[in-house]
Protein backbone atom coordinates (compact mmCIF):
# COMPACT_ATOMS: atom_id res chain seq x y z
CA UNK A 1 0.00 0.00 0.00
CA UNK A 2 1.40 3.49 -0.86
CA UNK A 3 1.70 6.25 1.90
CA UNK A 4 2.78 9.73 1.12
CA UNK A 5 3.08 11.39 4.65
CA UNK A 6 1.05 14.93 4.63
CA UNK A 7 4.06 16.98 5.11
CA UNK A 8 2.38 20.19 3.78
CA UNK A 9 -0.87 19.77 6.14
CA UNK A 10 1.24 19.69 9.36
CA UNK A 11 3.51 22.48 8.04
CA UNK A 12 0.46 25.00 7.47
CA UNK A 13 -1.36 24.01 10.36
CA UNK A 14 1.77 25.00 12.41
CA UNK A 15 2.05 28.00 10.52
CA UNK A 16 -1.16 29.35 10.51
CA UNK A 17 -3.36 27.17 12.66
CA UNK A 18 -2.36 26.07 15.79
CA UNK A 19 0.08 28.65 17.20
CA UNK A 20 3.05 26.53 16.98
CA UNK A 21 5.50 29.77 16.17
CA UNK A 22 4.50 30.67 20.00
CA UNK A 23 7.12 27.48 21.18
CA UNK A 24 10.22 28.64 19.75
CA UNK A 25 9.58 32.16 21.24
CA UNK A 26 9.87 30.45 24.68
CA UNK A 27 13.36 29.54 26.07
CA UNK A 28 12.51 25.59 26.25
CA UNK A 29 11.79 25.19 22.83
CA UNK A 30 14.00 27.63 21.69
CA UNK A 31 15.33 25.65 19.14
CA UNK A 32 12.08 24.37 17.29
CA UNK A 33 11.88 26.92 14.67
CA UNK A 34 10.97 26.81 11.35
CA UNK A 35 14.00 24.87 9.88
CA UNK A 36 14.35 22.32 12.87
CA UNK A 37 10.80 21.58 12.50
CA UNK A 38 10.87 21.45 8.58
CA UNK A 39 13.84 18.78 8.59
CA UNK A 40 12.36 16.67 11.09
CA UNK A 41 8.64 16.73 9.68
CA UNK A 42 10.75 15.87 5.74
CA UNK A 43 13.08 13.05 7.36
CA UNK A 44 10.27 11.51 9.18
CA UNK A 45 7.67 11.86 6.40
CA UNK A 46 10.37 9.92 4.31
CA UNK A 47 11.22 6.90 7.00
CA UNK A 48 7.15 6.62 7.12
CA UNK A 49 6.38 6.65 3.43
CA UNK A 50 9.91 4.25 2.05
CA UNK A 51 10.32 2.02 5.32
CA UNK A 52 7.68 1.67 7.34
CA UNK A 53 4.29 1.83 4.66
CA UNK A 54 5.67 -1.18 2.72
CA UNK A 55 5.34 -3.16 6.10
CA UNK A 56 1.54 -2.27 6.80
CA UNK A 57 0.24 -5.13 4.62
CA UNK A 58 3.24 -7.61 5.62
CA UNK A 59 2.65 -7.40 9.25
CA UNK A 60 -1.37 -7.56 8.70
CA UNK A 61 -0.32 -10.99 6.41
CA UNK A 62 1.98 -12.43 8.76
CA UNK A 63 1.10 -12.00 12.64
CA UNK A 64 3.41 -11.52 15.35
CA UNK A 65 3.65 -15.35 16.61
CA UNK A 66 4.53 -16.93 20.11
CA UNK A 67 7.31 -19.73 18.74
CA UNK A 68 8.82 -21.89 22.08
CA UNK A 69 8.71 -19.24 24.28
CA UNK A 70 9.94 -16.40 22.02
CA UNK A 71 7.77 -13.68 20.12
CA UNK A 72 8.85 -13.25 16.78
CA UNK A 73 7.45 -10.02 14.64
CA UNK A 74 6.51 -9.71 10.92
CA UNK A 75 9.09 -9.53 8.45
CA UNK A 76 11.50 -6.46 8.00
CA UNK A 77 9.52 -4.69 11.37
CA UNK A 78 13.09 -5.41 13.30
CA UNK A 79 14.90 -3.25 10.79
CA UNK A 80 12.34 -0.55 10.32
CA UNK A 81 12.23 -0.54 14.13
CA UNK A 82 16.45 -0.09 14.03
CA UNK A 83 15.93 3.23 11.27
CA UNK A 84 13.46 5.00 13.70
CA UNK A 85 15.48 4.37 16.82
CA UNK A 86 18.68 5.10 14.96
CA UNK A 87 17.07 8.39 13.70
CA UNK A 88 16.62 9.06 17.66
CA UNK A 89 12.77 9.70 16.51
CA UNK A 90 11.68 7.76 20.38
CA UNK A 91 13.81 10.58 21.80
CA UNK A 92 12.03 13.35 20.14
CA UNK A 93 10.41 15.20 22.91
CA UNK A 94 12.86 13.30 25.62
CA UNK A 95 14.68 15.65 28.47
CA UNK A 96 18.34 16.10 26.82
CA UNK A 97 20.22 14.90 30.13
CA UNK A 98 19.51 11.57 29.16
CA UNK A 99 19.80 11.74 25.06
CA UNK A 100 16.88 13.13 24.16
CA UNK A 101 16.15 16.13 21.40
CA UNK A 102 14.05 17.90 24.08
CA UNK A 103 11.87 19.25 21.46
CA UNK A 104 7.83 19.81 21.38
CA UNK A 105 5.19 17.20 22.07
CA UNK A 106 3.17 18.59 19.08
CA UNK A 107 6.04 17.88 16.71
CA UNK A 108 6.17 14.87 18.45
CA UNK A 109 2.57 14.24 17.48
CA UNK A 110 2.98 14.73 13.99
CA UNK A 111 5.88 12.72 13.70
CA UNK A 112 3.58 9.73 15.63
CA UNK A 113 0.98 10.49 12.81
CA UNK A 114 3.14 9.76 9.94
CA UNK A 115 4.60 6.81 11.71
CA UNK A 116 0.64 5.43 13.00
CA UNK A 117 -0.29 6.16 9.22
CA UNK A 118 2.17 4.04 7.39
CA UNK A 119 1.95 1.11 9.55
CA UNK A 120 0.28 1.23 12.80
CA UNK A 121 1.18 -2.06 14.33
CA UNK A 122 5.11 -1.35 14.40
CA UNK A 123 4.47 2.77 15.26
CA UNK A 124 2.85 0.83 18.87
CA UNK A 125 6.11 -0.35 19.89
CA UNK A 126 8.26 3.61 19.72
CA UNK A 127 4.53 4.82 21.47
CA UNK A 128 4.95 2.91 24.37
CA UNK A 129 8.61 3.39 24.93
CA UNK A 130 7.65 7.20 24.91
CA UNK A 131 5.18 6.74 27.12
CA UNK A 132 7.47 5.31 29.59
CA UNK A 133 10.12 7.74 29.00
CA UNK A 134 8.04 10.53 30.41
CA UNK A 135 6.64 8.29 33.70
CA UNK A 136 10.43 7.75 34.42
CA UNK A 137 11.37 11.25 33.93
CA UNK A 138 8.59 12.31 36.23
CA UNK A 139 8.46 9.85 38.78
CA UNK A 140 11.58 7.68 38.84
CA UNK A 141 14.67 7.89 41.31
CA UNK A 142 17.92 9.17 39.98
CA UNK A 143 19.39 5.65 40.01
CA UNK A 144 16.47 4.30 37.74
CA UNK A 145 16.87 6.92 35.27
CA UNK A 146 20.47 7.43 34.75
CA UNK A 147 19.90 3.24 34.12
CA UNK A 148 16.97 2.87 31.77
CA UNK A 149 16.38 6.78 30.16
CA UNK A 150 19.42 6.51 27.86
CA UNK A 151 18.72 2.69 27.13
CA UNK A 152 14.73 3.43 26.12
CA UNK A 153 15.59 7.09 24.54
CA UNK A 154 18.19 5.79 21.85
CA UNK A 155 15.98 2.73 21.61
CA UNK A 156 18.16 -0.09 22.58
CA UNK A 157 15.36 -0.96 24.77
CA UNK A 158 11.75 -1.10 24.33
CA UNK A 159 8.69 -0.37 27.35
CA UNK A 160 5.36 -1.32 28.36
CA UNK A 161 2.65 -0.20 30.18
CA UNK A 162 0.95 -3.42 32.56
CA UNK A 163 -2.60 -1.84 33.71
CA UNK A 164 -4.92 -4.59 32.51
CA UNK A 165 -6.28 -7.57 34.39
CA UNK A 166 -8.80 -10.21 33.44
CA UNK A 167 -10.95 -9.23 36.30
CA UNK A 168 -9.78 -5.70 36.19
CA UNK A 169 -10.04 -3.47 33.19
CA UNK A 170 -11.60 -0.04 33.28
CA UNK A 171 -11.95 -0.90 37.08
CA UNK A 172 -7.83 -0.86 38.00
CA UNK A 173 -8.53 -0.61 41.63
CA UNK A 174 -9.97 -4.13 41.29
CA UNK A 175 -6.08 -5.18 40.38
CA UNK A 176 -4.43 -8.51 42.38
CA UNK A 177 -1.00 -8.01 41.30
CA UNK A 178 1.37 -8.32 44.61
CA UNK A 179 4.39 -6.57 45.54
CA UNK A 180 6.62 -8.22 48.30
CA UNK A 181 9.68 -6.50 49.30
CA UNK A 182 12.85 -8.50 49.15
CA UNK A 183 14.58 -6.20 51.59
CA UNK A 184 17.70 -4.90 49.18
CA UNK A 185 15.37 -2.28 47.84
CA UNK A 186 13.67 -4.50 45.13
CA UNK A 187 10.33 -5.99 45.30
CA UNK A 188 9.26 -9.22 43.97
CA UNK A 189 6.06 -9.16 41.33
CA UNK A 190 3.88 -12.01 41.30
CA UNK A 191 0.41 -11.85 38.68
CA UNK A 192 -1.12 -11.58 35.72
CA UNK A 193 -1.25 -8.82 33.17
CA UNK A 194 -3.31 -8.77 29.37
CA UNK A 195 -3.34 -6.96 26.49
CA UNK A 196 0.38 -5.96 26.92
CA UNK A 197 1.46 -4.42 23.69
CA UNK A 198 4.40 -5.19 22.47
CA UNK A 199 4.69 -6.99 25.75
CA UNK A 200 7.37 -9.10 24.73
CA UNK A 201 9.33 -9.42 21.29
CA UNK A 202 12.96 -9.50 18.77
CA UNK A 203 13.45 -5.93 17.49
CA UNK A 204 15.40 -4.58 20.61
CA UNK A 205 17.85 -6.09 23.52
CA UNK A 206 15.56 -5.74 26.35
CA UNK A 207 11.46 -5.23 27.25
CA UNK A 208 11.03 -3.00 30.03
CA UNK A 209 7.43 -3.32 31.85
CA UNK A 210 5.84 -1.14 33.92
CA UNK A 211 3.83 -2.81 36.33
CA UNK A 212 1.21 -1.72 38.64
CA UNK A 213 0.61 -3.74 42.10
CA UNK A 214 -0.27 -3.85 45.47
CA UNK A 215 2.12 -4.08 48.11
CA UNK A 216 1.44 -6.11 51.67
CA UNK A 217 -1.53 -4.06 53.56
CA UNK A 218 -2.08 -1.68 50.97
CA UNK A 219 -5.88 0.11 51.04
CA UNK A 220 -8.22 -1.15 48.69
CA UNK A 221 -9.19 0.67 45.29
CA UNK A 222 -6.75 2.77 43.22
CA UNK A 223 -5.26 4.46 46.73
CA UNK A 224 -3.30 1.17 47.71
CA UNK A 225 -1.57 0.52 44.34
CA UNK A 226 1.97 1.15 43.91
CA UNK A 227 4.25 1.12 40.22
CA UNK A 228 6.96 -0.89 39.34
CA UNK A 229 9.80 -1.23 36.99
CA UNK A 230 10.31 -5.03 35.56
CA UNK A 231 12.55 -5.61 33.20
CA UNK A 232 12.71 -8.79 31.06
CA UNK A 233 16.29 -8.96 31.60
CA UNK A 234 17.83 -7.74 34.90
CA UNK A 235 20.78 -5.33 33.97
CA UNK A 236 24.20 -6.53 35.11
CA UNK A 237 26.56 -4.19 37.22
CA UNK A 238 27.60 -2.42 33.30
CA UNK A 239 23.78 -1.99 33.29
CA UNK A 240 24.07 -4.28 30.13
CA UNK A 241 21.00 -7.16 30.02
CA UNK A 242 21.91 -9.88 32.33
CA UNK A 243 19.85 -12.97 34.27
CA UNK A 244 16.44 -13.43 32.69
CA UNK A 245 13.95 -12.14 35.15
CA UNK A 246 10.89 -14.49 36.51
CA UNK A 247 8.41 -13.14 33.58
CA UNK A 248 7.16 -15.24 30.84
CA UNK A 249 4.49 -14.79 27.77
CA UNK A 250 1.51 -17.11 28.27
CA UNK A 251 0.00 -16.19 24.87
CA UNK A 252 -0.56 -14.12 22.13
CA UNK A 253 -4.25 -12.16 21.32
CA UNK A 254 -5.84 -12.87 18.06
CA UNK A 255 -7.12 -9.79 17.33
CA UNK A 256 -9.34 -8.27 15.07
CA UNK A 257 -6.33 -5.75 13.38
CA UNK A 258 -2.74 -4.73 13.86
CA UNK A 259 -1.83 -8.16 13.26
CA UNK A 260 1.82 -7.39 13.34
CA UNK A 261 1.76 -5.91 17.17
CA UNK A 262 2.20 -8.54 19.60
CA UNK A 263 -0.71 -8.00 22.68
CA UNK A 264 0.85 -10.25 24.79
CA UNK A 265 -1.00 -12.14 28.18
CA UNK A 266 2.30 -11.74 30.88
CA UNK A 267 3.02 -13.63 33.71
CA UNK A 268 5.08 -12.47 36.84
CA UNK A 269 5.78 -14.95 39.19
CA UNK A 270 7.97 -13.49 41.67
CA UNK A 271 9.45 -11.13 39.08
CA UNK A 272 12.40 -8.50 40.38
CA UNK A 273 11.01 -5.21 39.78
CA UNK A 274 11.89 -1.70 41.50
CA UNK A 275 9.64 0.95 42.42
CA UNK A 276 9.01 4.01 40.50
CA UNK A 277 7.67 6.94 42.76
CA UNK A 278 6.66 6.49 46.43
CA UNK A 279 4.40 3.68 47.55
CA UNK A 280 0.52 3.83 46.82
CA UNK A 281 1.26 6.60 43.85
CA UNK A 282 0.99 4.30 41.39
CA UNK A 283 -1.82 5.48 39.86
CA UNK A 284 -0.65 9.04 39.45
CA UNK A 285 3.01 7.80 37.79
CA UNK A 286 1.10 5.46 35.17
CA UNK A 287 -1.22 8.24 34.52
CA UNK A 288 1.46 10.55 33.52
CA UNK A 289 2.18 7.69 30.97
CA UNK A 290 -1.23 7.58 30.02
CA UNK A 291 -2.38 10.71 29.34
CA UNK A 292 1.18 10.80 27.24
CA UNK A 293 -0.47 8.23 25.27
CA UNK A 294 -4.38 9.30 24.94
CA UNK A 295 -2.77 12.32 22.71
CA UNK A 296 -0.98 9.60 20.78
CA UNK A 297 -3.65 7.25 19.97
CA UNK A 298 -5.54 9.77 19.08
CA UNK A 299 -3.44 11.04 16.25
CA UNK A 300 -3.42 7.34 15.38
CA UNK A 301 -7.09 7.70 14.83
CA UNK A 302 -6.24 10.75 12.44
CA UNK A 303 -2.46 8.70 10.71
CA UNK A 304 -5.06 5.57 9.53
CA UNK A 305 -8.05 7.98 8.64
CA UNK A 306 -5.31 9.86 6.31
CA UNK A 307 -3.71 6.27 4.89
CA UNK A 308 -7.55 4.73 4.16
CA UNK A 309 -8.59 8.20 2.61
CA UNK A 310 -5.57 8.13 0.36
CA UNK A 311 -6.19 4.40 -0.40
CA UNK A 312 -9.55 4.95 -1.24
CA UNK A 313 -8.82 8.44 -3.57
CA UNK A 314 -6.18 6.53 -5.50
CA UNK A 315 -9.37 3.67 -6.07
CA UNK A 316 -11.39 6.22 -6.92
CA UNK A 317 -9.41 8.00 -9.42
CA UNK A 318 -9.08 5.23 -11.60
CA UNK A 319 -11.92 2.53 -11.10
CA UNK A 320 -14.48 3.49 -13.98
CA UNK A 321 -18.65 2.55 -13.07
CA UNK A 322 -21.60 4.25 -14.61
CA UNK A 323 -21.92 7.43 -16.31
CA UNK A 324 -20.76 10.22 -14.45
CA UNK A 325 -21.70 14.06 -15.32
CA UNK A 326 -18.35 14.10 -17.07
CA UNK A 327 -19.52 11.33 -19.14
CA UNK A 328 -17.70 8.01 -18.81
CA UNK A 329 -15.03 8.58 -16.26
CA UNK A 330 -13.93 7.64 -12.82
CA UNK A 331 -15.97 6.86 -9.95
CA UNK A 332 -14.63 10.84 -8.91
CA UNK A 333 -17.14 12.45 -11.09
CA UNK A 334 -19.82 10.67 -9.21
CA UNK A 335 -21.71 13.28 -6.67
CA UNK A 336 -21.87 10.62 -3.71
CA UNK A 337 -18.26 9.15 -4.08
CA UNK A 338 -17.32 13.26 -4.40
CA UNK A 339 -19.38 13.76 -0.99
CA UNK A 340 -17.30 11.02 0.91
CA UNK A 341 -13.93 11.76 0.06
CA UNK A 342 -14.37 15.76 0.19
CA UNK A 343 -15.96 14.70 3.74
CA UNK A 344 -13.15 12.59 4.91
CA UNK A 345 -10.52 14.96 3.86
CA UNK A 346 -12.52 17.69 5.87
CA UNK A 347 -12.87 15.31 9.08
CA UNK A 348 -9.14 14.48 8.73
CA UNK A 349 -7.78 18.41 8.45
CA UNK A 350 -10.06 19.31 12.00
CA UNK A 351 -9.04 16.48 13.92
CA UNK A 352 -5.66 16.63 13.25
CA UNK A 353 -5.63 19.92 14.05
CA UNK A 354 -7.75 19.36 17.11
CA UNK A 355 -4.70 17.07 18.20
CA UNK A 356 -1.75 19.49 17.03
CA UNK A 357 -3.81 22.41 19.41
CA UNK A 358 -3.75 20.14 22.05
CA UNK A 359 -0.15 19.22 21.63
CA UNK A 360 1.00 22.82 21.29
CA UNK A 361 -0.87 23.90 24.63
CA UNK A 362 0.64 20.80 26.65
CA UNK A 363 4.24 22.16 25.72
CA UNK A 364 3.07 25.75 26.47
CA UNK A 365 1.75 25.20 29.65
CA UNK A 366 4.93 23.05 30.35
CA UNK A 367 7.27 26.13 29.02
CA UNK A 368 5.85 29.09 30.83
CA UNK A 369 3.65 26.78 33.94
CA UNK A 370 0.83 29.39 32.90
CA UNK A 371 -2.16 27.47 34.37
CA UNK A 372 -4.19 28.36 31.72
CA UNK A 373 -2.49 26.62 29.12
CA UNK A 374 -2.40 23.83 31.52
CA UNK A 375 -6.23 23.61 31.93
CA UNK A 376 -6.30 24.20 28.07
CA UNK A 377 -4.19 21.15 27.32
CA UNK A 378 -5.80 18.82 29.84
CA UNK A 379 -9.78 20.11 27.97
CA UNK A 380 -8.10 18.99 25.11
CA UNK A 381 -6.87 16.03 25.84
CA UNK A 382 -9.90 13.47 26.26
CA UNK A 383 -11.58 15.09 22.66
CA UNK A 384 -7.94 14.86 21.26
CA UNK A 385 -8.30 11.14 22.39
CA UNK A 386 -12.01 10.59 21.88
CA UNK A 387 -12.86 12.44 18.97
CA UNK A 388 -9.26 11.79 16.55
CA UNK A 389 -10.35 7.78 17.04
CA UNK A 390 -13.97 7.95 16.57
CA UNK A 391 -13.06 9.58 13.25
CA UNK A 392 -10.27 7.29 12.05
CA UNK A 393 -12.87 4.47 12.28
CA UNK A 394 -15.51 6.47 10.59
CA UNK A 395 -13.18 7.75 7.74
CA UNK A 396 -11.55 4.07 7.23
CA UNK A 397 -15.39 3.18 7.00
CA UNK A 398 -16.20 5.47 4.45
CA UNK A 399 -12.71 4.20 2.97
CA UNK A 400 -14.34 0.47 2.47
CA UNK A 401 -17.40 2.16 0.89
CA UNK A 402 -15.83 4.16 -2.13
CA UNK A 403 -14.75 0.46 -2.46
CA UNK A 404 -18.04 -0.79 -2.65
CA UNK A 405 -17.99 -4.40 -3.05
CA UNK A 406 -14.29 -4.32 -3.40
CA UNK A 407 -13.71 -2.82 -0.57
CA UNK A 408 -15.35 -5.83 1.24
CA UNK A 409 -12.44 -8.32 -0.03
CA UNK A 410 -9.52 -8.51 2.03
CA UNK A 411 -6.69 -8.55 -0.98
CA UNK A 412 -7.82 -4.42 -1.86
CA UNK A 413 -6.22 -3.67 1.64
CA UNK A 414 -9.20 -1.56 2.28
CA UNK A 415 -10.92 -2.84 5.10
CA UNK A 416 -7.18 -3.58 6.82
CA UNK A 417 -7.70 0.14 7.89
CA UNK A 418 -10.81 -0.26 9.49
CA UNK A 419 -9.67 -3.42 11.21
CA UNK A 420 -6.75 -1.70 12.85
CA UNK A 421 -8.58 1.24 13.61
CA UNK A 422 -10.92 -0.15 15.36
CA UNK A 423 -8.98 -0.34 18.51
CA UNK A 424 -8.13 2.92 19.05
CA UNK A 425 -11.28 4.05 20.10
CA UNK A 426 -11.08 1.17 22.98
CA UNK A 427 -7.53 1.09 24.79
CA UNK A 428 -5.72 3.96 26.72
CA UNK A 429 -9.32 4.49 28.14
CA UNK A 430 -12.61 4.16 26.00
CA UNK A 431 -13.75 6.96 24.58
CA UNK A 432 -16.87 6.45 27.06
CA UNK A 433 -14.72 7.23 29.46
CA UNK A 434 -13.10 10.30 28.16
CA UNK A 435 -16.08 11.62 27.72
CA UNK A 436 -17.30 11.16 31.03
CA UNK A 437 -13.77 12.33 31.96
CA UNK A 438 -14.33 15.77 30.01
CA UNK A 439 -17.44 16.85 31.90
CA UNK A 440 -16.48 15.49 34.88
CA UNK A 441 -13.13 16.28 36.04
CA UNK A 442 -12.47 18.70 33.40
CA UNK A 443 -15.59 20.60 34.45
CA UNK A 444 -14.69 20.63 37.82
CA UNK A 445 -13.52 24.68 37.35
CA UNK A 446 -17.30 25.12 36.32
CA UNK A 447 -16.67 25.23 33.08
CA UNK A 448 -13.96 28.11 32.66
CA UNK A 449 -11.36 26.31 30.71
CA UNK A 450 -14.60 25.38 28.48
CA UNK A 451 -15.67 28.85 28.20
CA UNK A 452 -11.76 30.57 27.51
CA UNK A 453 -11.53 27.96 24.68
CA UNK A 454 -15.19 29.11 23.37
CA UNK A 455 -14.54 32.59 23.45
CA UNK A 456 -10.94 32.26 21.31
CA UNK A 457 -13.15 30.94 18.84
CA UNK A 458 -15.64 33.49 19.08
CA UNK A 459 -13.57 36.25 18.47
CA UNK A 460 -12.06 34.48 15.52
CA UNK A 461 -14.71 34.19 13.79
CA UNK A 462 -16.01 37.65 14.52
CA UNK A 463 -12.58 38.92 13.01
CA UNK A 464 -13.25 36.27 10.00
CA UNK A 465 -16.81 38.34 9.03
CA UNK A 466 -15.03 40.77 6.82
CA UNK A 467 -13.65 38.16 4.64
CA UNK A 468 -15.86 34.65 4.70
CA UNK A 469 -19.64 36.19 6.63
CA UNK A 470 -21.19 33.32 5.76
CA UNK A 471 -19.00 30.74 7.41
CA UNK A 472 -18.06 33.03 10.20
CA UNK A 473 -21.40 33.50 11.21
CA UNK A 474 -21.92 29.63 11.29
CA UNK A 475 -19.46 29.22 13.53
CA UNK A 476 -19.71 31.73 15.89
CA UNK A 477 -23.68 30.37 15.98
CA UNK A 478 -22.45 27.26 16.80
CA UNK A 479 -20.00 28.01 19.63
CA UNK A 480 -22.77 30.30 21.36
CA UNK A 481 -24.99 26.70 21.29
CA UNK A 482 -21.92 25.06 22.75
CA UNK A 483 -21.61 27.75 25.09
CA UNK A 484 -25.41 27.18 26.03
CA UNK A 485 -25.33 24.01 26.20
CA UNK A 486 -21.94 24.38 28.51
CA UNK A 487 -23.68 26.27 30.88
CA UNK A 488 -26.47 23.88 31.70
CA UNK A 489 -24.00 21.00 32.02
CA UNK A 490 -22.19 22.29 34.67
CA UNK A 491 -25.32 22.78 36.74
CA UNK A 492 -26.71 19.14 36.40
CA UNK A 493 -26.27 16.14 38.38
CA UNK A 494 -23.24 13.97 37.41
CA UNK A 495 -24.79 10.88 36.17
CA UNK A 496 -27.08 13.51 33.87
CA UNK A 497 -23.55 14.66 32.92
CA UNK A 498 -22.64 10.83 32.06
CA UNK A 499 -25.68 10.36 30.03
CA UNK A 500 -25.18 13.02 27.74
CA UNK A 501 -21.16 13.18 27.51
CA UNK A 502 -20.12 11.46 24.49
CA UNK A 503 -22.63 13.75 22.07
CA UNK A 504 -21.21 16.65 24.33
CA UNK A 505 -17.55 15.95 23.24
CA UNK A 506 -18.69 15.31 19.56
CA UNK A 507 -20.45 18.29 19.64
CA UNK A 508 -17.36 20.41 21.08
CA UNK A 509 -15.17 18.76 18.38
CA UNK A 510 -17.07 19.65 15.91
CA UNK A 511 -17.45 23.66 16.96
CA UNK A 512 -13.58 23.11 17.05
CA UNK A 513 -12.94 21.54 13.68
CA UNK A 514 -14.88 24.48 12.35
CA UNK A 515 -12.35 27.08 14.52
CA UNK A 516 -9.73 25.63 12.78
CA UNK A 517 -11.14 25.35 9.06
CA UNK A 518 -11.85 28.80 9.47
CA UNK A 519 -8.82 30.12 10.49
CA UNK A 520 -7.21 27.64 7.73
CA UNK A 521 -9.47 29.45 5.19
CA UNK A 522 -8.63 33.21 6.42
CA UNK A 523 -4.96 32.50 5.86
CA UNK A 524 -6.15 31.61 1.83
CA UNK A 525 -9.44 32.70 1.44
CA UNK A 526 -9.79 31.96 -2.31
CA UNK A 527 -7.80 28.74 -2.50
CA UNK A 528 -8.66 24.91 -1.44
CA UNK A 529 -8.47 25.25 2.27
CA UNK A 530 -11.85 27.77 1.92
CA UNK A 531 -13.22 25.49 0.00
CA UNK A 532 -12.76 22.34 2.17
CA UNK A 533 -14.04 24.68 4.75
CA UNK A 534 -16.91 25.30 3.25
CA UNK A 535 -17.56 21.41 3.06
CA UNK A 536 -16.78 21.13 7.17
CA UNK A 537 -18.98 23.92 8.10
CA UNK A 538 -22.14 23.52 6.18
CA UNK A 539 -21.80 19.76 5.56
CA UNK A 540 -20.62 18.94 9.26
CA UNK A 541 -21.08 21.29 11.82
CA UNK A 542 -24.41 21.23 11.30
CA UNK A 543 -24.61 17.92 13.50
CA UNK A 544 -23.95 20.02 16.72
CA UNK A 545 -26.99 20.95 17.02
CA UNK A 546 -28.61 17.56 17.40
CA UNK A 547 -25.93 16.51 19.62
CA UNK A 548 -26.47 18.65 22.43
CA UNK A 549 -30.38 18.38 22.25
CA UNK A 550 -28.92 14.44 22.96
CA UNK A 551 -26.60 15.84 25.94
CA UNK A 552 -29.13 17.62 27.60
CA UNK A 553 -31.65 14.62 27.75
CA UNK A 554 -30.71 13.58 31.23
CA UNK A 555 -29.97 10.18 32.73
CA UNK A 556 -33.50 9.74 33.37
CA UNK A 557 -34.91 8.74 30.13
CA UNK A 558 -32.26 6.23 29.75
CA UNK A 559 -33.31 4.59 33.32
CA UNK A 560 -36.49 4.92 32.69
CA UNK A 561 -36.19 1.57 30.75
CA UNK A 562 -35.99 -1.66 32.96
CA UNK A 563 -33.46 -4.07 32.75
CA UNK A 564 -36.26 -6.57 32.02
CA UNK A 565 -37.34 -3.90 29.04
CA UNK A 566 -33.67 -4.17 27.60
CA UNK A 567 -33.88 -7.38 27.18
CA UNK A 568 -35.08 -9.06 23.41
CA UNK A 569 -38.84 -10.10 24.05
Amino acid sequence: MSYKAPVSDFRFLFDHVVGYDRLAETEVFGEAGPDVTEAILTEVGRLAAEVMAPLNRTGDLNPARLENGVVRTPPGFAAAYRAIAEGGWIGLSASPEHGGMGLPQALNTAVGEMMAGACLALQLCPLLTQGQIEALEHHASDELKALYLPKLISGEWTGTMNLTEPQAGSDVGALRTRAEPKGDGSYAISGQKIYITWGDHDVAGNVCHLVLARLPGAAPGTRGISLFLVPKLIPDAEGRPGARNALRVVSLEHKLGIHGSPTAVMEYDGATGWMVGPENGGMAAMFTMMNNARLAVGVQGVGVAEAAYQHALAYAQDRKQGRTPEGAGPILEHADVRRMLAEMRAEIFAARAIALACGVAIDMGRATGDAHWQARAALLTPIAKAHCTDIGCEVANLGVQVYGGMGYVEETGAAQFLRDARITPIYEGTNGIQAMDLVARKMMDGGEAAFRLLQEVQDGAEGARATLPDLAGDVWSAAETLREATEWLVAQEMNDRFAGAVPYLRAFARVLGAHYHLRAAQAAPEGPRARLAHVFIRRILPEHTALLARARDGAEPLYALSPDELEVA
